[in-house]
């Protein structure tokens, strides 16, 4: 055999590198030891991490690239580690509408760790045009033959980056179409939940990745009670999966139906990502009537001076071999640290008290001792830590209950301007006295008191809606409206700037009204007060409420786009998000592609399964826009009783089940169904 010298290129995630032959090829040797990483070829590794809020605070001098930051050791902590796929939980973004700086550095981090050469060695086998249905691509990023993808990255919305806009897009659909992030765990309908997982398998691992997106939690809750969500199982080897399940709602209890009980939850899963909640609660902890684990990482950037905020962040490598798991949790470097104390003025009465002359400035020299000393442990743990940012959150909470005065809070916190990253709300007075003033009416509602409680820190919106109107005597409660469906009007008009929602919702509310006492014939004054008192309680935090809330949101959003003024997500007409099921099949799951390439990519097998799902209901019609009457005239609603003609409405969406997408060449089947108890 003639003598040559043979060079092999072998492209690697981190950097090129080669093989020399030698003469004859009897022997090789491996300039670059990192083309041939070792892994296992049975066991999941992923990245797991929760509610990073990019964009948070990035127009702030000092704290604007930390939550960019983070995400960048995020991502460089997966290829290190060298995961099969990155699981986040939702809010990615802080804001639905995420600036160009933060979706450019997003992309930006995005392409630079989870795209290159590296071999993806898990198979897909459920079907992905369900699992991504509301994709205009739907199969996992990996196998795109225009893509080359080496860390995929699999994520649920939150309720900071959740779908909105007549078309329902967010953030994360913008992300998928450009085939950076693999979106599932989407739903449309309010009536029924079906979340089919996303079924994986590396080596004699087989892996359920089940998730949903963020929901309001006490629609979620009622579905739950009603046996309207049902998690769709493999019907084959069901104890051979590892069940992995994803969520996005409150964990902890913020009212009577305002969370989610992990006993909702079923009993068959192994281990549940909880995000949304910001305090990282990272080892799993067992619940003991379901039998499941609950890992809670928490959010990388603190975006609330709160003691929960001030737990160090972590993130997870999970590990699952079979049925069996491991959770290893990774500190974060680069985040901002956070010191928090409180501070009871009338626990020192040998220091002061409320008589003493000169009270306040003996208080606030007290209180900078406070501060100076949580700097000084912030320098000495920041030690060793050149990632971490040198000025640290520092928050003192100061109870002066019993008599004492706050001092001028913006004066005291400009001391330590250039020792702190938040000088202006360093210090922060509060009561532990409950406000308890009896309402009388709403000109004597003090919203200034109601707002400066401490308990309204982390409140929402809709949350101070109802309260009002809980506490206000019967002359100044909503009559046609309900407290809930005003809150929501609310919340989108302050969190997502929809300005016509609560003029929408009651114009919608008022004709419906008012084609509802002309079918009953009502015609006096009392008999309509008697009408609509039976109304009121019958929809009262129930679906229908929901439903007359989405459609004068949808409305709003409506005469938005004919204003121009939504031409940052979608430039096409109104279309009701259900109208997707009318639209024609996506294409079939596709492989590689690459041919000669020799990626060694893992492919998808053929194999889908069966939905034992009944047909879903029909979309429900969009009415066109009709001349309505307009309730701020100062028209009471004898004046009103003509009530606009009815409108007409657009056809149902037909029904459609997953039963109808599947091909008969395909030769294995992955089977699904309900389980019995769900009815």
């Amino acid at each position: 055999m003639q003598n040559c010298n043979v060079t092999l290129v072998v492209r690697s995630a981190s950097r090129p590198g080669k093989i020399q032959l030698s003469p004859c090829i009897q022997s090789f040797v491996i300039l670059d030891p990192g083309v041939f990483p070792t892994v296992s070829r049975d066991t999941f590794k992923i990245l797991i991490a929760t509610d990073i809020h990019l964009g948070y605070l990035e127009k702030d001098a000092v704290r604007g690239n930390d939550t960019f930051n983070t995400f960048d050791e995020i991502l460089k902590c997966a290829k290190q580690n060298q995961v099969d796929f990155i699981l986040l939980g939702g809010d990615l973004f802080h804001e639905n509408k995420p600036s160009r700086r933060c979706l450019h550095s997003c992309i930006s981090l995005l392409r630079k760790y989870c795209m290159g050469d590296t071999p993806i060695l898990f198979d897909v086998l459920s079907d992905q045009a369900v699992n991504f249905s509301n994709s205009k691509f739907p199969w996992v990023n990996y196998q795109d033959e225009n893509l080359n993808i080496s860390i995929p990255v699999f994520s649920v919305h939150g309720n900071h980056d959740d779908p909105t806009g007549a078309d329902g897009l967010c953030a994360l659909d913008l992300l998928s179409s450009a085939g950076l992030v693999n979106h599932f765990g989407r739903s449309q309908s309010v009536e029924r939940i079906e979340i089919s997982p996303v079924l994986l398998q590396k080596g004699s691992t087989k892996l359920a990745l089940y998730g949903i997106g963020s929901i309001p939690d006490e629609r979620l809750y009622r579905m739950f009670v009603n046996n309207q969500v049902t998690m769709l199982r493999p019907k084959e080897d069901q104890d051979q999966w590892f069940n992995l399940f994803t969520i996005h709602q409150n964990r902890s209890k913020h009212g009577a139906t305002n969370y989610i009980p992990e006993q909702f939850l079923d009993d068959f899963l192994d281990l549940v990502v909880w995000g949304h909640e910001h305090e990282c609660l990272i080892n799993p902890s067992r619940n003991e009537q379901r039998l499941f684990y609950v890992t809670q990482p928490g959010s990388s950037v603190a975006t609330s001076l709160s003691p929960g905020e001030a737990v160090k962040k972590h993130i997870g490598l999970l590990r699952v071999k079979g049925r069996k798991m491991n959770l290893q949790k990774i500190p974060l470097h680069t985040v901002r640290q956070f010191f928090i104390q409180d501070l009871v003025l009338s626990e020192h009465p040998d220091l002061f008290n409320p008589d003493m002359p000169k009270v306040n400035q003996r208080v606030e020299a007290f209180c900078q001792e406070k501060v100076e000393a949580m700097i000084e442990e912030a320098e000495r743990d920041r030690l060793g830590n050149p990632l971490t940012p040198e000025k640290p959150l520092i928050r003192l909470r100061v109870d002066y209950s019993g008599g004492f005065e706050a001092f001028n809070a913006t004066r005291f916190s400009q001391k330590f301007v250039e020792q702190v990253a938040n000088p202006k709300d360093v210090v922060h007075f509060i009561r532990q006295k409950e406000y308890k003033a009896k309402v009388k009416g709403e000109e004597d509602v003090d919203f200034g008191q109601l707002l400066s409680h401490s308990s309204t820190e982390g409140l929402r919106v809709e949350d101070l809606v109802k309260e009002y109107f809980l506490t206000a005597e019967k002359t100044v409660q909503l009559s046609l409206l309900t407290e809930q469906g005003m809150g929501k009007a609310v919340q989108e008009y302050v969190d997502k700037e929809e300005k016509d929602a609560i003029e929408e919702l009651i114009r919608y509310q008022l004709e419906k009204t008012q084609r509802h006492l002309q079918q009953r014939g009502v015609l006096t004054e009392e008999e309509i007060d008697q009408e609509e008192g039976r109304n009121d309680k019958s929809k009262k935090n129930t679906a229908e409420e929901d439903e007359e809330v989405q459609v004068a949101l949808n409305r709003a959003k409506a005469h938005r786009i004919e204003r121009g003024e939504d031409l940052d997500l979608s430039d096409e007409p109104d279309v009701s998000m259900d109208s997707d099921e009318d639209s024609a099949p996506p294409p079939p799951t596709r492989g590689r592609g690459r041919g000669g390439r020799g990626r060694g990519r893992g492919q998808t097998t053929g194999k889908l399964y069966l939905c034992a799902a009944e047909p879903k209901p029909a979309g429900r019609a969009r009415s066109q826009k009709a001349s309505v009457v307009n309730p701020t005239q100062g028209r009471n609603i004898m004046d009103a009783f003509q009530a606009p003609p009815q409108r007409p409405s657009r056809g149902a969406v037909a029904a459609k089940s997953y039963t109808d997408e599947v091909s008969p060449s395909h030769s294995h089947l992955c089977v699904l169904y309900r389980p019995s108890y769900w009815s």
